[in-house]
């Protein structure tokens, strides 16, 4: 016996519950049951409705291409309020971080691989907007140890163009509205070329400074 009480040695002198470390281990999952994590995973849930959908009855079909046009739209909507969600009420979990944009990549490079598949949408503008996002993904893991390259204003009008551009391909439009869609598009493709080039920079930026800052530490 050392003669030195349990409270005093850091303890309480009583073993703790036999459920308390599965209690903790219990609320630590259900953290990933949040509101904004639950609108990620409808999001992805509605990746293969959206594809199925869309492709219903030979893709042509004016009906279908409006159903599919609604599960878009739920999807962007779900992409615009978890992100709000998870930053205002600290709900940010590691699910989330990497759930999220896998989401959003889903459910656009699907819509424009299906577009682009039924005619609709030339395949180089599928090329370049996937492209972009791949590249731009590589770029945030080639310069993460010196630093996150924020999202800019030009990248958020860049996703705004992208879907509202995808949203009106993928309803079957015919005159003017089809005339339109195509500017939007070419709104949207011009937008993801000029703020790619600019994360390009930024990283090359960010690079620098941390390669700098390195050799100074040394």
């Amino acid at each position: 016996m050392t003669g030195v009480p349990a409270s005093a040695a850091g303890g309480t002198g009583r073993r703790p519950a036999p459920g308390a470390k599965l209690g903790a281990a219990a609320v630590d999952q259900a953290s990933l049951w949040n509101i904004a994590n639950i609108l990620t995973m409808i999001r992805l849930v509605l990746v293969p409705g959206f594809v199925f959908l869309l492709l219903a009855e030979g893709g042509y079909d004016p009906a279908w291409r409006a159903w599919a046009w609604a599960a878009f739209a739920v999807a962007m909507i779900t992409d615009i309020f978890d992100g709000h969600l998870a930053r205002t009420y600290n709900l940010v979990t590691d699910f989330g971080k990497i759930a999220d944009p896998i989401a959003d990549k889903a459910i656009m490079g699907s819509a424009l691989i299906c577009l682009s598949w039924l005619g609709d949408l030339p395949w180089w503008v599928t090329g370049v907007i996937l492209g972009r996002e791949l590249g731009i993904t590589l770029l945030r893991f080639w310069v993460i140890r010196y630093g996150v390259i924020p999202a800019s204003r030009g990248g958020k009008l860049k996703t705004l163009a992208q879907g509202t551009a995808v949203g009106m391909y993928v309803l079957a439009l015919t005159g003017p509205l089809a005339t339109l869609r195509f500017w939007v598009m070419a709104l949207a493709v011009v937008l993801t070329v000029v703020t790619g080039l600019d994360y390009i920079r930024q990283a090359v930026v960010l690079r620098r400074k941390g390669l700098a800052a390195e050799r100074a530490a040394t």
